[in-house]
């Protein structure tokens, strides 16, 4: 297949993006991202929003060479996996393990998957099926969850979804699907690599590697984290879900859908904003699309996102 894939140097490090799909429907899910308040933020055009006012986004996993080793930063959606929640996403059949190779990596040789989060479009390539079970794809690699995250995601698959009172229909429906697809997404993408003797706990902050670490980013999940690369002096950081849009950084209030917690998602966002802004650190949004990497400048009483295009 034809590889189109962000890459950038990191120091002495070296990060390419693997692209799974198309990313839809970012517009519905981030509360006040209306096309005349999306409109208002002139920076997002060309590359993040489309001539119709629509913001463009990406499923892609990250794979990091960093100090001798092969990373893999969170892994899609995944084949063949059962996903009421995004009805698209269920049997998916992508070329997302050609793409991997075609940009010269081998599965066998990953050292550690990260998974920023356990939500379905960021664990789908843990496994693949072999026609009778559910297999690790990357089948030498640690895979590293924070231990916050994955208990709550087990927690919640142990137990039946009981609607807060008052809460609207339609969210309790939202919501009812989202939890059964979770409890698939637990035995399917995450269950196996822990059955495999594959799976190691850790809890954030933490430092994995020389430089490589784990930061709390919690809100919209509890336990989501985000990756800090430091390498020779250059530094950078992939967002995970704490950004799911980089209109998020001119509008940190505008939580998403899914946030398990809104409120500390906003916060999460705008501390994220004040460590990072007007300094080298690349930022690198998991969900973002095209050039996907960037800096954020202070921009009047707000931010805006500068790349290299």
């Amino acid at each position: 297949p034809t590889v189109q894939t962000m890459q950038r140097s990191i120091g002495s490090s070296r990060i390419t993006s693997i692209r799974e799909q198309d990313l839809t429907g970012i517009s519905e899910l981030l509360h006040g991202a209306t096309p005349e308040a999306v409109a208002a933020i002139d920076w997002l055009r060309p590359d993040f929003v489309d001539a119709d006012g629509v913001l463009l986004g990406l499923v892609q996993a990250f794979v990091l060479e960093h100090d001798g080793r092969l990373i893999v930063i969170d892994t899609c959606v995944g084949n063949g996996k059962d996903l009421p929640v995004v009805e698209e996403w269920t049997g998916l059949d992508t070329d997302f393990l050609d793409r991997f190779r075609a940009a010269g990596f081998d599965p066998a040789a990953v050292d550690v998957v990260l998974c920023t989060h356990l939500h379905l479009d960021h664990v789908g390539w843990n496994t693949y099926h072999d026609g009778e079970r559910w297999q690790p794809t990357f089948p030498n690699g640690r895979h590293l969850f924070n231990r916050v995250e994955y208990d709550f995601w087990q927690g919640e698959a142990d137990t039946t979804y009981v609607p807060a009172a008052g809460e609207p229909e339609q969210l309790v429906a939202v919501r009812q699907v989202f939890a059964d697809t979770q409890v698939r997404v637990q035995r399917d993408s995450v269950q196996p690599i822990v059955d495999a003797g594959l799976a190691d706990f850790v809890e954030a902050p933490c430092e994995l590697f020389p430089g490589l670490r784990l930061l709390p980013t919690p809100g919209h999940t509890p336990g989501h984290v985000s990756v800090e690369i430091t390498s020779d002096g250059s530094r950078a950081l992939v967002t995970g879900d704490s950004f799911h849009h980089p209109c998020q950084i001119a509008q940190p209030t505008w939580a998403a859908l899914p946030d398990s917690d809104q409120v500390q998602s906003i916060s999460t966002r705008r501390r994220m904003l004040a460590e990072v802004a007007d300094t080298d650190v690349l930022v690198i949004g998991t969900h973002f699309a095209e050039p996907v990497c960037g800096r954020v400048v202070t921009d009047g009483d707000s931010h805006r996102f500068v790349t290299d295009a």
